[in-house]
């Protein structure tokens, strides 16, 4: 049996718009959400690069494992060879491996310096090119294009050509759009 409510105006409104918002608006909050924002890969291993300024390597992929490595610095990037739920299993530049949260990740490219000594940045991708730019061994960037061996590379502000060898971040042949 359906029993009828009557309600007032106002009332009426207020349901109307509530109902509108429930039936409209909600999918537009699970679209948007974090986890089907992120990029999905679906190939292992890949790239990415740790978002925030501190975060914790971990010995299997929940909090509740020890942690083995705190990392704090921002960009630095890591191979992600494996995946468990929200977890991702990496590799960093040591050859360190262990589970960080996935919403501790980016997928923003970034490389390591890995070279011997200090490395030259060039204006054109070639090693005949002018110097522009000088940078030690253990400097993050971002990386925002790779062809044929050679990745621009973006230093806080300061972009150069760096052939993909002296990087840790790139793998060989990649080329990046």
């Amino acid at each position: 049996m359906m029993v009828r409510v009557f309600q007032s105006g106002k009332r009426k409104l207020f349901c109307a718009v509530a109902q509108f918002f429930i039936f409209c608006l909600c999918p537009v909050f699970f679209i948007m959400s974090p986890l089907s924002a992120a990029v999905i890969h679906t190939t292992l291993p890949y790239w990415a690069s740790i978002s925030a300024s501190e975060a914790f390597m971990r010995s299997g992929p929940g909090a509740n494992y020890p942690a083995i490595w705190h990392y704090q610095r921002p960009d630095l990037p890591v191979k992600v060879v494996a995946r468990h739920e929200n977890w991702r299993k990496v590799e960093d530049i040591d050859g360190a491996t262990g589970w960080i949260a996935s919403a501790l990740l980016s997928d923003r490219r970034t490389a390591i310096l890995n070279g011997v000594g200090i490395q030259n940045l060039y204006a054109e991708p070639s090693a005949t090119a002018s110097v522009i730019w000088r940078a030690e061994n253990g400097v993050i960037g971002r990386v925002s294009k790779c062809r044929e061996n050679w990745c621009l590379f973006n230093i806080r502000g300061q972009t150069g050509y760096i052939n993909s060898r002296n990087l840790w971040g790139v793998d060989p042949n990649e080329e990046i759009k």
